[in-house]
């Protein structure tokens, strides 16, 4: 298993994408933002960091980078992408996910651990865990409130394309408390939580990450 893992300009999650990667089982592949090549990758994963400083909108001049022109048509035939954080921002800005991330709740950075409920197993990163499993990630974001029409919300919920929602306390104020929305296909996710940053008891709040990396990823969305 392949998973390809996109540098940016200003990401910085994107070794601790590759050491999950790996430490999941599955052979970690640097992508470069100027790539026009997906070398072959069985997935990819855009990172959390600042994509380009954060200039004009987060992940807006990210999504016009040559990578993402590789990216779009091969998640649009079923490739499983990932985008944490700055990942999930350059998603909705490629509009490969709908809806918008806005400033969170207060204005305030947060950058803390929290609880989510993983609510669908069914896509190829979140197979590993079981409908309604909580489990502790870390949050870090000034721009992490998902947003979107009602009609859109509605949408998401009847078709159980909401992958995770904050448990208990919704830290930065997001439309129903979501942490995390899948494609219609379902194969690819954006993710707000940082699951990287939680794949070892000995450096973050567990391993409760672990399983959004495992190589069951080898199974692509039909």
């Amino acid at each position: 298993m392949r998973i390809g893992v996109v540098t940016f300009p200003g990401s910085l999650d994107d070794g601790d994408a590759r050491r999950a990667v790996a430490r999941a089982g599955a052979k970690a592949v640097p992508l470069w933002h100027g790539d026009r090549d997906l070398r072959g990758v069985d997935a990819v994963i855009l990172p959390g960091g600042f994509s380009y400083g954060d200039y004009l909108r987060c992940g807006a001049i990210a999504r016009f980078a040559p990578v993402m022109a590789e990216l779009i048509p091969a998640a649009s035939a079923g490739l499983p992408v990932l985008g944490i954080c700055n990942g999930f921002q350059i998603l909705c800005e490629a509009h490969l996910l709908p809806g918008a991330l806005t400033r969170n709740v207060g204005l305030r950075f947060i950058n803390r651990e929290v609880r989510i409920r993983i609510e669908s197993a069914a896509t190829p990163w979140t197979s590993g865990y079981a409908p309604g499993e909580e489990i502790t990630v870390v949050l870090k974001s000034g721009v992490g409130a998902y947003a979107a029409s009602a009609a859109t919300i509605a949408e998401l919920e009847a078709a159980g394309r909401v992958v995770a929602r904050y448990a208990g306390e919704n830290p930065n104020g997001s439309a129903g408390a979501i942490a995390g929305v899948a494609s219609e296909r379902g194969n690819v996710v954006g993710l707000m939580p940082h699951p990287e940053h939680a794949i070892d008891p000995l450096t973050g709040p567990g391993g409760d990450g672990l399983r959004f990396f495992m190589p069951a990823l080898t199974r692509r969305a039909a």
